[in-house]
């Protein structure tokens, strides 16, 4: 018996069609999957990218595949600046012979020598720090005051001076021993009792140098002087009677300078654990009335600049002498900055009165003023070097005999006329401003052209510094390995 082919079509029919909706209600479901699975993944708050809004919990979701993503931003690291600034100036002798301070004599017997300073006391109070040769000593009145061949100035004077607006004397000079040991030591009291600070010479137990705190900056501070002898247990330091060596006088022999520089090794030393940050040393030196350094200065100023002194400050001569740039034989990264001779801030040195003093130099000097510069990394360097030229003009225009220190600003000189001189006298004053431009314009060009440039190339590594940190890494090995050989040549010479 056949089978029923219309019942077989029937059936397949059937079967065909239940798998048709059995795989329709799959994907529907698989789809249903889908959607809830995205909605769920967007309910979740992202914990990397979301960025919250102001005042409120809702949170922006991180962006899609399709939205451009912001890189993030990093601050770039601050480029070294300069935190502080002092502004160092020095002056020549005062030279107290008694003329000068004959000047200062009132009616009544007192003294008052502020006339000296009148027109000078602006260009020094500006500055941050004020030093000054003192040439003459303070020895009372169990000595004649007088000045040469014995120095010896009525107490008076240190007033003016502090009013003036110096900080610092220098003590030591080949006139600072003219009244013996007693009037080295009463000197030092006096200046000390006016609030101002002396160098170059010191009470018992002492230290030979200072440290002075100027803005924030600390500058190692020494002063020496040339003796006319040495004997070994006293010294003489201008051919007077010998006064008895007991540690209160810096001094050297100009045919021992070994003397100096055995002396001066510690001192550095003291000064860079009591914090120096930069050092100057001030000398009384040379050959007197000579324009021009001689070949002994030149030799001790390079010994200085390779012991590692910054700035080199000289005086004696009673003459200008001029400005260089001294390059470390020690240290190629080294230079010092020299002035051989500041001059005469004060004397009676007039055009004529020494005959071994060509011209009227004796009546020239310089303020002299150094910059220092600390950047935020702490490191100190020597910015910048100037010089006023200044005249000592004796003059009687009030009917009264005054010696008065000008400052020959050119910039101003319009305005000379206004400091108590007189149309001659304003010639005189620029004939003063030649003669010392003449000798130290050229090293004054060449010491700010470098130290202008030095101080370029500084700022230029210090902008370039962020990007290249192995250049920190390498000064560190530097140094280490500095004070390796620094602690070796210690132990050695120890041993």
């Amino acid at each position: 018996m056949s089978k029923n082919p219309k019942r077989c079509n029937t059936a397949l029919i059937v079967v065909l069609t239940v798998l048709i909706v059995l795989m329709i209600t799959a994907t529907a479901f698989l789809i249903y999957l889908s959607i809830n699975l995205v909605n769920k993944e967007a309910d979740v708050t992202p914990t990397g990218n979301a960025v919250q809004l102001p005042h409120t919990t809702e949170t922006k979701p991180a962006p899609t595949e399709t939205e451009e993503t912001e890189a993030p931003t990093t601050e770039a690291p601050e480029v070294e600046q300069v935190v502080a600034t002092a502004t160092i100036g020095a002056m020549g002798d005062l030279l107290m012979h008694k003329p000068v301070f004959d000047t200062a004599r009132q009616s009544d017997g007192s003294y008052d020598f502020s006339s000296i300073f009148r027109y000078i006391k602006d260009a020094v109070s500006t500055l941050d720090y004020a030093i000054a040769n003192l040439e003459t000593t303070f020895g009372g009145d169990k000595y004649v005051y007088q000045g040469n061949p014995a120095f010896n100035c009525p107490d008076p004077l240190i007033e003016a001076v502090k009013d003036a607006g110096f900080d610092m004397l220098l003590t030591a000079n080949n006139h600072a021993g003219d009244t013996m040991n007693d009037g080295i030591q009463r000197t030092i009291e006096v200046v000390r009792d006016a609030g101002l600070a002396t160098l170059g010479s010191q009470l018992s137990g002492e230290n030979r140098y200072s440290v002075v705190d100027v803005n924030g900056i600390k500058i190692g501070m020494v002063c020496y002087t040339w003796a006319y002898a040495d004997y070994g247990s006293s010294f003489s330091l201008n051919g007077l009677t010998p006064v008895k060596d007991e540690g209160q006088m810096n001094y050297f022999a100009n045919n021992n300078p070994d003397k100096l520089y055995n002396e001066l090794g510690p001192i550095l030393e003291g000064m860079k654990a009591d914090g120096a940050e930069a050092t100057m040393i001030l000398l009384h030196w040379g050959q007197e009335y000579q324009l021009t350094e001689n070949a002994a200065q030149q030799k001790m100023a390079q010994k200085l600049c390779d012991m590692g002194f910054d700035v080199i400050v000289g005086g004696h001569p009673h003459v200008v002498q001029p400005m260089a740039v001294l390059e470390s034989t020690e240290d190629p990264g080294h230079k010092a900055y020299c002035i051989y001779s500041l001059g005469n801030a004060v004397s009676n040195q007039r055009n004529g009165y020494v005959s071994l003093c060509p011209g009227a130099h004796g009546e020239d000097g310089v303020l002299f003023t150094v910059t220092f510069e600390k950047y935020s990394d702490g490191k100190v360097y020597v910015a910048g070097v100037d010089a006023l030229p200044t005249w000592v003009n004796m003059q009687s225009n009030t009917g009264v005999k005054e010696y008065n220190i000008v400052p020959l600003d050119k910039e101003a000189e319009d305005t000379w006329s206004e400091l108590g001189m007189t149309a001659d006298q304003v010639k005189l004053a620029g004939q003063s401003y030649e003669r010392t431009m003449k000798i130290i314009g050229d090293g004054l060009k060449t010491c700010q052209d470098d130290l202008a440039q030095a101080k370029a190339d500084r700022e230029q590594y210090y902008l370039d510094l962020p990007n290249h940190p192995e250049w920190l890494e390498a000064e560190s090995e530097t140094v280490a390995e500095t004070v390796i050989e620094t602690e070796e040549t210690t132990t050695a010479e120890a041993a």
